[in-house]
């Protein structure tokens, strides 16, 4: 899981922060049984370091029957305890997942299929959450997993230096970025145009959906090495080949985008904050907008899902616990606290979302997608990462590149 993503979701847990504190106290009840004074317990595991008792309490007021165990598992050893709690039988009611790892987990059979429930629990259907979030839900035509949270990539860009080069509002599309980029790295200097984070495959994913590339279709063929997908590579090189990019850089992301040497950088809500509070001198200087479009202005959609265990023995009072967290108020409640960006699309009707830096993010969910659902993704995109540091540092050939990389892909799959 990406490093930023992971820094991210592990401040964004606060909306649990000091469960560990006050539900420890209880044994945990392997065998899903009652605590002391005849309550349920309800075991839940969160990604993290940190949790906050608001919803848990607000929970157990609603449900005086139930005590929820909250147990906090650091992402690095997350993946492992998950494996263990698989093959032992042992794990939770209700799991936070990744949604990267929920192809791995469904097809193993341990995750619970909810679709007998949505009737029963109708803010829990599909067509509450954002199109791309819905993509997560579903493994084998069995929902495995609600839309906990959301988060998706939006251009962050000076507004006063875009100006001082045609693009007050940003650029819109591709060649507008383009010539953006190649006027902002003209003043040289040291002053470039944007920094491309070339080992993320997210990133690399959002250039070659917006070119129509569809990477891996639906019956696990790769496509690596078609128009659509060496395009995207091609016009990222571009960057790197006329100074746009740096092919290496310590320079620091807030100081630089402050100073004006990246006026441009692609990423996440978390860095809202941080800009606020390393480069408050640019305050009314800077501002976010969708991502340009190609063919689409396609961009990643990751966050967070709730499944149950499919193990457990208190599957209704699971659901019943993620319905509850996938009400509106509960979803605004989540993002006072932590803000994680709600899942479902009524919670960006609210009016703590107008604020335009974070509207846009809403905006840009509703074209976000997550990459492909398949449990072999990790393997196939570090081969992709790979192929592009060889041909934007190496110079190498990028059909020579996009042909290994499409037989390598190809093998992983088949598999």
């Amino acid at each position: 899981m990406r490093k930023k993503s992971i820094l991210w979701t592990l401040a964004a847990l606060l909306v649990f922060s000091v469960v560990l504190a006050g539900c420890s106290g209880g044994s945990e009840k392997a065998d899903g049984g009652s605590e002391g004074g005849g309550k349920k317990e309800l075991k839940v595991w969160l990604m993290g370091d940190e949790t906050d008792e608001t919803l848990i309490k607000q929970y157990e007021e609603k449900n005086p029957g139930v005590k929820v165990s909250v147990q906090s598992i650091p992402w690095g050893s997350a993946h492992d305890k998950l494996l263990t709690a698989v093959a032992s039988k042992s794990g939770p009611d209700v799991v936070q997942m990744g949604t990267t790892w929920i192809p791995e987990f469904a097809q193993a059979g341990a995750l619970l299929d909810l679709t007998p429930y949505l009737e029963q629990y109708p803010n829990l259907k599909p067509e509450n959450y954002f199109d791309g979030a819905v993509q997560t839900m579903s493994y084998d035509d069995k929902v495995v997993g609600i839309p906990w949270y959301v988060e998706t990539r939006v251009l962050f860009y000076r507004t006063d230096i875009l100006g001082e080069v045609g693009y007050p509002e940003g650029p819109k599309t591709w060649d507008e970025m383009k010539d953006a980029g190649q006027k902002l790295a003209a003043r040289g200097n040291g002053n470039y145009a944007i920094t491309i984070d070339a080992k993320d495959m997210n990133y690399l994913s959002m250039f070659a959906w917006q070119n129509g590339s569809a990477m891996i279709d639906e019956n696990r063929k790769p496509h690596f090495n078609e128009p659509e997908f060496m395009g995207a590579m091609e016009y990222l090189k571009s960057f790197y080949d006329t100074g746009m990019t740096p092919l290496a850089s310590d320079l620091d992301l807030f100081a630089a985008f402050k100073d004006g040497q990246f006026p441009m950088f692609i990423s996440g809500p978390w860095m809202i904050q941080g800009v606020k509070d390393k480069a408050p001198e640019i305050e009314g200087k800077w501002a976010t907008t969708t991502l340009p479009a190609k063919e689409n202005n396609a961009s990643f959609l990751g966050g967070a899902n709730m499944s149950v265990f499919s193990s457990t023995k208190n599957a209704d009072e699971a659901v019943k616990f993620i319905s509850f967290m996938s009400e509106q108020e509960s979803q605004l409640t989540n993002y006072d606290v932590s803000k994680n960006l709600p899942a479902i699309k009524s919670a960006w009707e609210d009016k703590r979302f107008e604020d335009p830096i974070f509207a846009t993010f809403g905006k840009q969910l509703e074209n976000a997608r997550p990459v492909p659902f398949i449990k072999e993704w990790d393997a196939v995109s570090q081969e992709a990462i790979g192929a592009f540091e060889r041909i934007t540092v190496g110079g190498a050939d990028i059909k020579t590149e996009m042909d290994q990389l499409n037989a390598k892909a190809t093998e992983i799959l088949s598999k």
